[in-house]
């Protein structure tokens, strides 16, 4: 059943377009409004009246189909708190690798931020919760802001927006480098789910990443491409 599943998913985000995502313009950004419905996190399993950048990424993907959804979320669709793929950096790329493709050295010129994600130490420090989880060290590829060109996409792309190490990181227990996300479309528009305007919205990618820029913690973006 989970191959039939992951083969309609595959299928479904097989030809993305400028569409991706367009039915859920204008609503409204909420940080976290997932969860599993349970305890720890009791917020619902879906929604589509409200996102924060992960969540309007996976439901755009999934089309809003939470056999689809789940998949994404939780490692081999097994919907469970501590199953669910928490850091992009490991949990999201890896589990999905049979959807996702990182293709930033195909855009651009790269350079490399290692990352180490230590989620029993942030399980501990943000949800007081006990579990055995070894640090991951993985090496991301980003194209810098000052390489960043004009990026001749002829599909949409998943874009992550990457961060160097912060005075956040002690505070959550972890090293964290993904900090954003959204989708790049063909025509140079970033379609995301935005905190600071309070909802989804389209804005123009370069102005937006010339903006991030500007803060000397902001690295550059990594681009994934959906299979």
């Amino acid at each position: 059943m989970k191959w039939l599943i992951l083969l309609a998913l595959i299928g479904c985000t097989a030809n993305t377009n400028s569409d991706i995502g367009r039915e859920y313009l204008n609503a409204k950004y909420v940080n976290d409004p997932l969860g599993e419905e349970v305890y720890p996190d009791m917020d619902p399993l879906i929604r589509t009246d409200a996102f924060d950048c992960t969540t309007f990424v996976e439901t755009a993907m999934s089309y809003g189909n939470l056999d689809r959804l789940t998949q994404i979320r939780y490692k081999d669709g097994e919907i469970n708190f501590l199953n669910r793929n928490h850091f992009i950096e490991t949990d999201w790329l890896r589990n999905n690798k049979d959807l996702l493709s990182v293709v930033s050295d195909k855009y651009g010129s790269t350079k490399n931020r290692i990352v180490t994600i230590d989620k029993k130490n942030w399980l501990k420090k943000v949800h007081n919760i006990d579990a055995d989880f070894l640090p991951e060290t993985v090496l991301l590829e980003y194209i810098p802001y000052d390489d960043l060109e004009n990026i001749k996409n002829n599909k949409t792309l998943i874009v992550l927006f990457i961060a160097g190490k912060s005075e956040k990181n002690d505070k959550i227990g972890t090293d964290i480098a993904v900090t954003h996300m959204g989708f790049l479309m063909p025509n140079g528009i970033l379609r995301h789910a935005s905190s600071q305007y309070g909802k989804v919205m389209d804005t123009d990618f370069y102005e937006y990443a010339e903006e991030r820029a500007k803060n000397k913690h902001n690295l550059g973006i990594i681009l994934v491409e959906i299979k």
